[in-house]
């Protein structure tokens, strides 16, 4: 399905965007910010048919979250760190709580599709890229 995709797009953007910080205004990055979350939510809306708290809690997580993604990216690349390591461990740290948060939202039918649609792949992928990192 699209969903695991579209997550992917959409942490790409948010990688993206402390790149493209020094270009834009701050209120430019949080208009982006806030487009791309909302993409991902009619997308989720979409594809797993959500109920409207179910999208009210989907859009605050993943505003919460990927807010506090963007702003770890901003403050490793403030420290000037080059080690892409890090910035994976970062994005796997906040991709493993939307997950989480994500799956406390869910029916047990819409996890499924979740899953199927590849958070279980990236799920998988994060967990082995820990386990790495020892």
């Amino acid at each position: 399905m699209k969903i695991l995709r579209i997550a992917a797009i959409a942490v790409l953007v948010a990688l993206a965007l402390p790149l493209a910080a020094q270009e834009q205004t701050p209120e430019q990055q949080e208009k982006a910010l806030y487009e791309m979350i909302q993409k991902q939510i009619d997308n989720m809306t979409k594809a797993l048919d959500l109920d409207d708290w179910q999208i009210f809690y989907v859009d605050s997580i993943l505003t919460h979250d990927y807010s506090g993604l963007q702003a770890e990216y901003m403050a490793l690349q403030k420290s000037k760190v080059s080690d892409q390591n890090r910035y994976y461990q970062v994005q796997d740290k906040w991709n493993e709580q939307i997950y989480n948060a994500i799956h406390g939202v869910l029916d047990e039918q819409q996890w499924q599709k979740y899953l199927k649609s590849g958070a279980a792949r990236e799920k998988k992928s994060r967990d082995k890229r820990a386990a790495k990192r020892g």
